[in-house]
């Protein structure tokens, strides 16, 4: 008569459990991917916060490339420049030109965040900061450049020759709306896998740039006519949010092609913790870590930023790379879940025909 009073469980063949019976019954069980999320939840919010603080808590300039028209090498020259590096505890890039106009070009092109003009016959300089190109960096300048007059007794004048928006002073509303089209980007693709699981890949690629290019018009139409708060050039704008959201969706998608149930991780990791920090568009690249600003350009995030960017204050001076950016994570992405499309979790069965008859 078998004892069922007062003693321990016990295992299949009537032995109390071992340590390998609890292992296996705590395998089998939902507590183990439950355990396993609640240390990968509290992990990335270390790194989110980490990641977030690192790169704007304390934003400080390593590299200024500065456009000087005049000679440099007079005495107030000299000391101004030499003040200008000792106040940022960085070094001013100086990129000479013959004229004012060149100098203005190559802040219409983005290759210099200033212009320093030494003006002749000991009459001071001139400072011209450019807001448009980074408010952060403009701020830090223009401050810099009054107080090293000061300090120095050189004359200076400082001036705003691309000023920000009205409506967007800290020049942060463009990284707001990359930084919607990267999220909504791939939570769509998240939310696709879940709720429309039975789509086959060509119909998940058309659903994305579906959602792609009406999340875009969403975004660019509620700040621009309805809330007025940036004047964009509609259409680019319009079709760099949706470029954005279509790559940021097939980032998802390969991920999950690749790693099924956890691909969350490394699109999280991708697209939050290290590209929208390093995008430039909350902090301008010359403040950030050296690596982190030039690995930025070349993710989803920072190409959005640089694109929208130059579209909204350098019109007529956009660049290929930011598309070229967008395209190829876009293509190689799309790619990638087509070439092994066996893989990923979602599609519909296909009955042969013998079956169906």
């Amino acid at each position: 008569m078998s004892d069922t009073h007062g003693g321990a469980p016990h295992g299949a063949h009537g032995r109390p459990p071992t340590r390998a019976d609890t292992w296996a019954a705590f395998k089998a069980s939902p507590f183990l991917p439950a355990s396993v999320l609640v240390l990968i939840l509290a992990v990335a919010a270390a790194l989110f916060a980490g990641s977030y603080t690192y790169t704007m808590a304390n934003p400080t300039p390593r590299h200024i490339p500065t456009a000087v028209v005049g000679a440099t090498d007079t005495a107030e020259g000299r000391r101004f420049v030499d003040g200008m590096e000792r106040a940022l505890n960085a070094s001013l890039a100086l990129r000479r030109y013959g004229s004012t106009a060149e100098a203005r070009h190559a802040v219409d092109e983005q290759e210099v965040f200033a212009v320093l003009t030494v003006r002749p016959d000991g009459a001071g300089v001139r400072l011209d900061v450019v807001g448009a190109a980074g408010a952060s960096v403009a701020q830090l300048l223009a401050e810099a450049g009054t107080a090293v007059g000061r300090a120095t007794g050189v004359p200076v004048g400082v001036r705003d020759i691309k000023p920000l928006q009205a409506g967007d002073p800290r020049g942060l509303a463009l990284f707001y709306i990359s930084l919607a089209a990267v999220i909504i980007g791939f939570v769509g693709a998240i939310q696709l896998s879940v709720h429309a699981r039975a789509l086959d890949p060509a119909e998940r690629i058309a659903f994305t740039v579906a959602y792609a290019l009406l999340g875009g018009f969403a975004i660019a139409a509620t700040v621009d006519p309805l809330l007025g708060a940036l004047d964009l050039p509609f259409v680019e704008s319009w079709l760099v949010l949706a470029l954005t959201m279509f790559a940021s969706g097939m980032v998802f998608t390969m991920f999950n092609t690749l790693m099924g149930r956890w691909a969350m991780l490394p699109t999280w990791g991708l697209m939050v913790l290290l590209g929208n920090p390093s995008s430039g568009g909350a902090v301008s690249w010359p403040l950030l870590p050296s690596v982190l600003g030039h690995i930025g350009r070349w993710l989803p995030p920072g190409a959005s930023v640089n694109a929208q960017h130059t579209a909204v204050y350098f019109g007529g001076h956009q660049h290929l790379f930011p598309f070229a950016v967008l395209g190829a994570w876009a293509l190689v992405s799309s790619g990638v879940f087509w070439f092994w499309r066996h893989r990923h979790p979602g599609g519909r069965e296909r009955a042969p025909a013998h079956a169906a008859a």
